[in-house]
């Protein structure tokens, strides 16, 4: 078996004295980092300090637009208008496009986050708007989203370029959609049991669903959230277990 993958996590996310995650360790694995923009986490400074890791690793930057919801972590349901939206993605890549030059790196791609992302997933409108912002800035930035869903399929009629991405560490339903973080079950932590389902997903085309059946998921990026418990190591054991069998690590941005 011969094929690449690339591995991104979620990081930016500490703000002032309140820490989210391990910023440094993670970069030593992933080849990409989803870099928050001050929307859902993120004080300037902090983000500035993880992209000039990122850059000093090589690790590819990505940005991480959300809805304003600091308070909840961007993971509340909001119903915002379309242009209200679109200005909030342009303002966000904007403002982590003047952090990255500052260190030394560039922007190279745009993934929503928590419930924007899975909103944009089924709900056109705000995809829509969503997909407008990135144009507006800069329409060579690919757009990552949930693998199979509607957002992508707009993007390409939009002329973007899409990532489909695949998650380490969520249950999965049978129907390709990500099982909700309020049920049991959504949020996998054994890192041994993680690693051998992402290779399954490379080997396989796919991963068993929580109701039991093999769901196809067809991925180009593979994300550990930089958040749950154990993150680092579960990435490194999903690092270590690929590149095993023979797997290449690296961005799909080339």
């Amino acid at each position: 078996m011969s094929r690449a993958i690339d591995l991104n996590s979620d990081l930016g996310e500490s703000f002032g004295l309140w820490t989210m995650g391990n910023d440094a360790a993670m970069l030593n694995v992933v080849s990409s980092a989803n870099v928050a923009c001050g929307f859902h986490a993120g004080s300037p400074a902090g983000i500035l300090e993880t992209l000039r890791a990122a850059q000093a690793k090589g690790v590819v930057v990505g940005a991480h637009v959300s809805y304003p919801d600091l308070v909840g972590f961007g993971r509340r349901n909001m119903d915002i208008d379309s242009d209200e939206l679109t200005a909030d993605v342009v303002y966000q890549i904007g403002a982590l496009q003047g952090l990255a030059r500052a260190a030394g790196t560039a922007v190279s791609y745009v993934k929503p986050h928590g419930a924007l992302y899975n909103t944009i997933a089924h709900n056109e409108r705000q995809a829509l708007a969503v997909i407008e912002g990135i144009l507006a800035v800069d329409a060579t930035l690919p757009l990552a989203g949930l693998a199979g869903s509607r957002v992508l399929e707009l993007a390409q009629q939009k002329g973007l370029r899409t990532v489909s991405e695949a998650f380490a560490d969520r249950a999965y339903h049978s129907d390709g959609t990500l099982v909700s973080r309020s049920e049991a079950g959504a949020v996998l932590q054994d890192a041994t049991f993680v690693a051998k389902r992402m290779l399954q997903l490379i080997k396989e085309g796919g991963v068993s669903s929580i109701e039991g059946t093999f769901t196809t998921i067809k991925a180009d990026s593979i994300c550990v959230h930089g958040d749950s418990p154990g993150a680092v190591e579960m990435a490194k054991k999903i690092r270590a277990l690929l590149e095993e069998q023979g797997v290449v690590v690296r961005s799909f941005v080339r």
